[in-house]
């Protein structure tokens, strides 16, 4: 049974940074991708950032510039900095873990509010 442990999150001023964490445990194979997604209100959810377990890393144009994700993959842990929030950046923002079409795990999703 893969779990997915995601902390971070909360209300952040406008200009400010946050940082989340995800932490994966079970039977994970050592090549997978793991990544954030963020879902606003009335809107579909949206790639924010993901890398690979061979560190190629992808990131919306929106964050570009101002989210950085990161690996340990020794902790089977990722990581997405953000800087320069915006209230757009406004979402709950869930943890993904790919390795095959059967293989797709979600976090519960954490709030990340910014306030203008």
């Amino acid at each position: 049974q893969v779990q997915l442990v995601e902390s971070g999150g909360g209300l952040v001023q406008a200009g400010g940074s946050s940082r989340l964490s995800c932490t994966a445990s079970g039977s994970i194979p050592s090549y997978n991708l793991m990544g954030w997604y963020r879902q606003a209100p009335g809107k579909e959810r949206e790639l924010v950032a993901r890398a690979s377990s061979l560190s190629a890393i992808d990131y919306a144009d929106s964050v570009k510039g101002r989210f950085t994700i990161s690996r340990d993959n020794s902790k089977n842990t990722v990581y997405l900095q953000m800087n320069s929030l915006i209230p757009e950046d406004t979402a709950v923002y869930y943890c993904n873990l790919f390795w095959r079409k059967e293989a797709n795990y979600w976090g519960q999703g954490t709030q990340v509010t910014v306030s203008s």
